[in-house]
């Protein structure tokens, strides 16, 4: 007897990390892979759409967004913040942590463009019906910081090009990005603002009063890279390709982007 129930003990034990082996190579082998994907913060929309469509493909990944201005996630990386891709709304900040080799050179692309236009709230009856007619504004007027949100610097160049960027600054308010812009607009805090013609299309708040041409100010090309730093290159490669696929490039078009 006492033999047996050595034998049944041992058996049971066995047994036991067998089964422990098996939970633990299946927590392995379900464990997801977290991708930070730094971006403009006028990509949100379009970007969360494009992201809901890949993960259902790839349910092993997830997904995780750091929207901001263009310039302030440029710093976030230079300093060592955690980024798998960058998707920049304009080419300075981007090309400068191509120049620092911070932006791995083998897998940027110049992916879509986007518009600047002039918004006003929806139930205004303001007299504002042109760039230029900012000179006149007796409220405010908000922008994007231009030192560090591309949609300022824009605008910045809009009103300089129109000789009237000395009067209009003296009535800005300025946002930390564009949504902000978007939200002085939309809550009636400033008269009028300066945004992309994506977000003017995805609120209900606001109307475009005046759409600028192309070259009152620099191209508006928004481009993508992955981070030299990313512990996940592979994960990071096929995310990147999917944003220069078909159903990536009818999502942007969607929201107003223009693909390249």
């Amino acid at each position: 007897m006492k033999y047996l129930f050595l034998t049944f003990v041992t058996v049971c034990l066995l047994l036991t990390g067998c089964q422990t082996e098996t939970k633990s190579s299946s927590s392995v082998n379900s464990k997801k892979t977290e991708l930070v994907i730094s971006a403009a913060a006028s990509l949100q929309d379009a970007l969360k759409e494009i992201e809901s469509a890949y993960v259902d493909d790839h349910p092993n990944v997830t997904l995780s967004n750091n929207f901001g201005s263009s310039g302030a996630l440029k710093q976030q990386i230079a300093q060592g913040a955690k980024a798998d891709l960058f998707f920049s709304a304009a080419e300075e900040p981007f090309d400068e942590l191509v120049q620092s080799g911070d932006i791995d050179q083998d897998h940027i692309k110049d992916a879509i463009q986007n518009e600047l236009v002039l918004i006003v709230p929806k139930e205004s009856t303001s007299s504002i019906k042109t760039f230029r007619d900012i000179q006149h504004v007796k409220g405010k007027i908000a922008l994007g910081t231009p030192e560090s949100v591309p949609a300022g610097t824009y605008a910045k160049e809009i009103f300089t090009k129109l000789n009237i960027w000395d009067q209009v600054k003296k009535n800005t308010v300025y946002g930390k990005d564009v949504r902000q812009v978007l939200s002085y607009v939309e809550t009636g805090n400033v008269e009028a603002g300066v945004v992309y013609k994506t977000d003017a299309l995805v609120s209900k708040k606001v109307k475009i009063v005046d759409e600028a041409n192309q070259d009152m100010h620099s191209p508006i090309i928004y481009p993508v890279g992955i981070v030299k730093e990313t512990e996940h290159l592979e994960e990071a490669k096929a995310f990147f390709q999917y944003l220069q696929s078909d159903t990536a490039a009818s999502i942007f078009k969607k929201y107003g982007f223009q693909v390249k």
